[in-house]
């Protein structure tokens, strides 16, 4: 047999079978342990009235038998009689005969056989007692019970209510699944799906968020592609335009001057190269290590030739390498648009969080652009000539190493002018 497919039949089915297979053995110990014994008791039971009755007929006077037939049949349902009824063909099934039978000829020391006649529902037996042959009568229907019809019912009732509790507890699941899985295809086919419902169960919730997060990292990861593949392409060709004119060039008139242009355009291609390929490898985030931060800013202060006051050792827990990547990259940024004013390096190194803040006394940066400038080849400037302005991608790589290894860089105007930027490490 093929089992369903979906997470809704699989589960029902599971419910249903778990609760069938339960109710089945909880049906079992309780006909074991209560309805037989019960079963048991009301046969000795109705033998013992039985057989006192027969005893009391058979004491009673000839005429007052007739009342004493008459109220037993009223109050207990037993047909009580010395004439014969014609009982001779088997008595039909029911519950709990066999107990009924040995209780029987318990009571009267001889096996009982009971006997039905046709047409009617009464279960007659024969007592012999005192001298008479006594036929005693009783209808099934008053004293057994239907315990199959009673498991049928309960296991279909069971069963009817874990299909319905699997609808309503699949349902929460599958739907939040359905609309994740379909907004899944959207993100593979490189669109950008309606943000996930993040309400539910705490899981389902937390499953969203994340979705969310992911889908937007995507999106943004194809943007920086395409951005990417742009800039390579115009960056690019004015570098190459140059090379191979000087190269048509040089056949006609070797020069060390146009060698030397050409050598120039390949070092700034190769510098264009370079800063992609540093912007492509910040998607990884680098394992994380204890190290002193002091003595990382203390080595890139001397690499970039600005004054460094020294501070108290301070541990951080973080990607060092992209630390140290993180602050050159704001410290040569400060020197480039600073203005040729001095850059300051400061530890502020916090219990809850560490502040290293690289400033400068420059023009700053518009506030509508203080986030713009983290774009990937995004420039104040419109020349976009490597001279004034760089490749402009020195902040875009400072942003995305920091939200890939869990940092956080902000740019801040200074009251009395130039541009303060502050990386956060938090403990």
């Amino acid at each position: 047999m093929k089992l369903p497919r979906s997470l809704f039949a699989r589960t029902a089915l599971t419910l249903a079978l778990a609760f069938v297979v339960f109710q089945a053995a909880a049906f079992w110990v309780v006909y074991r342990t209560l309805i037989v014994p019960v079963a048991e008791r009301s046969a000795d039971d109705l033998a013992g009235l039985i057989v006192l009755s027969a005893q009391t007929w058979v004491e009673l006077p000839p005429p007052t038998r007739a009342a004493f037939e008459r109220e037993l049949a009223r109050r207990h349902g037993l047909r009580l009689t010395a004439q014969g009824v014609a009982a001779t063909a088997d008595a039909p099934h029911f519950a709990f005969r066999a107990q009924i039978e040995a209780a029987l000829g318990r009571r009267i020391n001889d096996d009982v056989v009971l006997h039905g006649v046709p047409g009617t529902r009464a279960v007659w037996l024969d007592i012999p007692l005192g001298g008479h042959d006594l036929h005693v009568g009783f209808f099934p229907d008053r004293y057994a019970v239907k315990p199959p019809l009673a498991a049928i019912a309960v296991i279909s009732l069971g069963a009817l209510l874990s299909l319905l509790t699997a609808v309503f507890l699949v349902r929460r699941l599958t739907v939040p699944l359905g609309r994740a899985a379909a907004a899944a295809r959207q993100v593979g086919a490189g669109e950008l799906p309606e943000p996930l419902p993040e309400t539910g169960p705490a899981e389902l919730a937390e499953l969203a968020r994340r979705f969310n997060t992911m889908a937007a990292e995507v999106r943004a990861l194809l943007d920086n592609r395409t951005t990417l593949l742009a800039g390579i392409s115009h960056d690019l060709r004015t570098p190459m335009t140059r090379l191979q004119l000087n190269l048509e060039m040089l056949r006609d008139d070797p020069s060390p001057a146009r060698i030397n242009r050409a050598v120039g355009d390949l070092a700034e291609m190769n510098k264009l190269i370079t800063g992609y390929l540093e912007l492509a490898r910040t998607t990884q985030a680098e394992p994380k290590a204890r190290f002193d931060l002091a003595g990382l800013l203390e080595e890139t202060a001397s690499d970039a030739g600005i004054a460094w006051s020294g501070a108290a050792p301070c541990m951080v827990v973080a990607g060092r390498l992209a630390v140290r990547q993180i602050v050159s990259n704001l410290v040569q940024n400060a020197q480039r648009y600073g203005g040729g004013t001095p850059v300051e390096l400061v530890l502020a190194c916090a219990d809850d969080v560490v502040r290293v803040i690289v400033r400068d006394s420059g023009a700053g940066i518009p506030n509508d652009e203080l986030e713009k400038v983290f774009r990937p080849f995004y420039r104040l400037e419109t020349s976009r000539s490597q001279a004034t302005g760089g490749t402009g991608l020195g902040l875009a790589i400072v942003r995305q190493l920091a939200e890939t290894n869990g940092l956080k860089v902000l740019l801040h105007n200074r009251p009395h002018g130039g541009l303060e930027a502050v990386l956060e490490i938090r403990r």
